[in-house]
């Protein structure tokens, strides 16, 4: 896909002051330093469109990335940081509920799960809740790079495995610094926006 144009349009703590023009939206998700805003910026070949950090739970609110004026990437807040507050936590927890419960705009779940550790209790919760609210769901590997060869299939098998997933089921190895995914990664959002 080629990208035209990409802006910033929105940063939410209330579902209410979501956008309301109906554009579809592709949402991301995964746990705090998990390489979400890297993701986004490899995807819009941009360096710090999303902000990155080194500090776990920089995203705090749900962002809206308007692209080519057609459709929306929303950047979830990033969860399970241990050093934020639990009422915050909890209200992330909320927000993050409304929206997925809530949003019929949502047409594609991107869960970014770190291909070295694999899902944690949390991602495990999310994915078992998405598949329950019948949303469509990519299972995505960050930071691909930062296992061998010899260790990327048996990395991918574990959590295949922990997430009780189909032989079938994809689970997309990418990398922010070497681009391993972003073609892949664009073609299936291709898919979903036009409704294949």
């Amino acid at each position: 896909m080629k990208i035209t144009s990409v802006e910033f349009k929105k940063a939410i703590l209330n579902l209410k002051d979501a956008p309301k023009d109906r554009k579809p939206e592709i949402a991301f998700a995964g746990k705090s330093n998990v390489g979400k805003s890297s993701l986004l910026n490899a995807l819009f070949n941009r360096r710090n469109l999303a902000k990155t950090s080194n500090t776990p739970g920089k995203t705090r609110t749900i962002n809206f990335f308007e692209v080519n004026s057609k459709f929306y990437f929303v950047d979830l807040p990033g969860y399970g940081y241990a050093e934020v507050s639990k009422e915050l936590q909890e209200k992330w927890g909320e927000l993050m509920f409304e929206y997925l419960t809530g949003r019929e705009t949502l047409k594609l779940m991107v869960v970014l799960i770190d291909s070295r550790h694999g899902p944690n209790e949390r991602d495990i919760q999310l994915i078992d809740f998405l598949d329950e609210q019948q949303i469509p769901t990519l299972l995505v590997a960050t930071k691909i790079d930062k296992l061998s060869n010899s260790q990327r299939r048996p990395h991918l098998e574990m959590i295949r495995k922990s997430l009780n997933l189909d032989e079938d089921a994809i689970i997309l190895p990418f990398s922010a610094v070497t681009k391993e995914g972003v073609a892949p990664l664009w073609k299936i959002i291709e898919d979903v926006l036009k409704g294949g």
